[in-house]
């Protein structure tokens, strides 16, 4: 269970100070509450005999008014300096959560899903702070407070204590039993936690496609399955602290059962006066709370380990890109040169890259095509290193990209995705994500060149416009546009295009085509494109074809090859638009015939 914490080590650490303090101010805490029953007995010794005067109480009086003082600031205190260092620790485990799986490459990913990564980014270590918090106090509460108790015990009476703590030995293995369920069962709490946040998380971001499909009635059915599982978790947890914690309380009710016997029986013998009853009755009721507290420490303790062991689990999970060992500080320019390169994805027994070798011009223009799972997309992961291409297969200027620091090659390029993904901020602020201080002149030029212009009119704030969660209040077209503005906004000396326009009309991404060019003169592009008309332009055109190189060559060379994919898919498209053509002749010519 505490090889878990090892990971909380430096923080504590960082925080030494703040927590002797608290400790120290917890114990003065627990010295003075100890000692007030003290001055109880005295103060009732002096009633039963029957013979003093009120000023005779306002000693033992006066010094617990004291005690109550100090008792007060020293809580104060503990809570000050304890607590506030759990929190930060909170926070601190929180950002190194955060920043561990953002250095995460895409297999990671591909085997957490979003829900459980945010359970463990909020419940587990809202979890963990609780035990670095109260946990802790309890933990040290506990200790030296029963110390304290037993010592004044023994102390008022030893015949008497040593009848009276019979219970105890058998709290104790309660407890300790009791904190080996809790941890079990907390662990498959937050599993469970974390399964029910990643199906809710999945039905909200895909509430469209849901609503389409008309999966409501199925979405509630598995929420509330996961909902009822973490629900009978927590009641398993719940019946089990609920007959553990009352009976270690009926187990210390059972000393005090002893005490009233053999107190009264020393009373009866004048071995023990009636305030040191009183006392020790007022030790046993200030020592169920460390009681409690241990069973309190042991269930918390090991709901940490357990929300800590998951934290762990995604910690110890190393990037499967690092960094390279002999890292070269230049930026990455030149011409991009892909050797031998082949590529198979961790869970697949087959290559989506195969033997791949072409080399892109510095400010050319690069075209690539190919069939559905030809291994498109993959190539553009692997060029800035969101995959793993490994070292001697992509240069850029002839230097290995392996050798460059992951930020100073990612900088180099600018990456509009098959699938786009906006933040639920402004199309400005979206736009503007990487060029945060860019003139408003080189704002307009960019969003024109996007084809954005025309749609401003139809956005109800214009560019202040917030766009919703993923972009939902916008066409396929506009979020492929915003995208391709946001990856113009960084001035990229490389840009990767992955079917980019595909969601546009032929008219529309003609248009932008013709000022990307423009834009994207004496600089490197490489792009994807299902259609003949977006490739043509480009300097080099290679077609995929089962993750190989199918076909090589200009646009005018490729159509050449007449029966190769290339030309066939020249050749559909050039009759699609014929027949469109067409059709548009004759609803003109039907409408003005009336």
């Amino acid at each position: 269970m505490f090889k878990e914490y090892v990971t909380l080590l430096p923080h504590l650490k960082k925080y030494t100070f703040r927590y002797i303090a608290g400790i120290f101010c917890l114990i003065v805490v627990d010295a003075s509450q100890v000692i007030i029953p003290r001055y109880i007995k005295t103060a009732i010794d002096t009633i039963v005999s029957g013979n003093f005067q009120l000023r005779a109480l306002s000693s033992p009086l006066i010094a617990m008014v004291v005690l109550a003082i100090i008792i007060s600031i020293g809580r104060f205190f503990w809570r000050y300096f304890i607590t506030i260092a759990s929190r930060r620790i909170e926070a601190e485990m929180r950002e190194r959560l955060f920043t561990h799986i953002l250095s995460m490459s895409g297999d990671f990913f591909r085997k957490n899903t979003t829900g459980d990564l945010m359970a463990r980014a909020t419940n587990d270590i809202t979890t963990i702070r609780q035990a670095t918090g109260m946990g802790f106090v309890a933990l040290i509460d506990g200790v030296f407070m029963t110390a304290m108790i037993l010592v004044a015990m023994f102390t008022n009476n030893a015949a008497v204590a040593v009848w009276i703590i019979i219970p105890l030995p058998l709290i104790t293995a309660l407890i300790l039993l009791f904190g080996r369920i809790v941890g079990k069962l907390f662990k498959k709490i937050q599993d469970i936690y974390g399964r029910l946040s990643n199906i809710a998380q999945e039905s909200l971001a895909g509430v469209r496609v849901v609503k389409s499909f008309v999966k409501e009635e199925y979405f509630f059915d598995r929420f509330s399955s996961a909902n009822m599982e973490y629900k009978d978790a927590i009641m398993k947890l719940v019946k089990t602290s609920g007959f553990f914690f009352p009976f270690i309380t009926f187990l210390s009710g059972l000393s005090t059962v002893l005490l009233v016997y053999f107190g009264g029986n020393a009373s009866i013998r004048n071995a023990m006066t009636p305030g040191s009853i009183i006392a020790m009755l007022s030790y046993l009721e200030m020592l169920v709370w460390p009681m409690m507290s241990a069973g309190f420490t042991v269930n918390i303790v090991q709901r940490g380990a357990a929300s800590l062991k998951r934290i762990n689990e995604v910690l110890n999970t190393k990037a499967e890109i690092q960094e390279s060992k002999r890292m070269i500080s230049s930026q990455p320019q030149g011409d991009i040169e892909i050797r031998s390169l082949s590529y198979r994805y961790p869970d697949s027994e087959n290559f989506a890259l195969s033997e791949i070798s072409v080399r892109v011009r510095s400010g050319s223009m690069l075209g690539v095509l190919g069939k559905v799972g030809s291994g498109k997309s993959t190539l553009f992961k692997l060029l800035p290193r969101m995959l793993e291409p490994g070292e001697g297969h992509i240069f850029i200027g002839g230097k290995d990209i392996c050798s460059f620091s992951l930020e100073s090659l990612r900088s180099a390029f600018g990456v509009v995705p098959q699938e786009s993904f906006l933040f639920s901020e402004t199309i400005r602020e979206n736009i503007l994500f990487s060029a945060s201080n860019m003139k408003q002149a080189r704002f307009e030029e960019i969003t024109r060149i996007a084809g954005l212009d025309r749609d401003l009119h139809l956005f109800p704030h214009g560019w202040e416009t917030v766009v919703g969660e993923k972009g939902i209040t916008l066409s396929g077209g506009q979020k492929q546009r915003i995208a391709l503005a946001r990856a113009l906004a960084v001035n990229p000396d490389i840009l990767l295009l992955d079917d980019a326009l595909s969601a546009v009309d032929a008219e529309t991404e003609e248009r932008i085509l013709r000022a990307l060019l423009e834009e994207r003169r004496g600089k490197t592009t490489v792009i994807i494109s299902h259609r003949i008309s977006t490739l043509r332009n480009a300097d080099q055109i290679i077609v995929l074809d089962g993750g190989k190189i199918g076909q090589k060559g200009t646009h005018e060379q490729l159509m050449l090859e007449t029966e190769g994919f290339y030309a066939r898919i020249a050749t559909l498209q050039q009759l699609e638009e014929e027949s469109c053509a067409t059709c548009e002749e004759v609803k003109d010519s039907e409408d003005l015939n009336g």
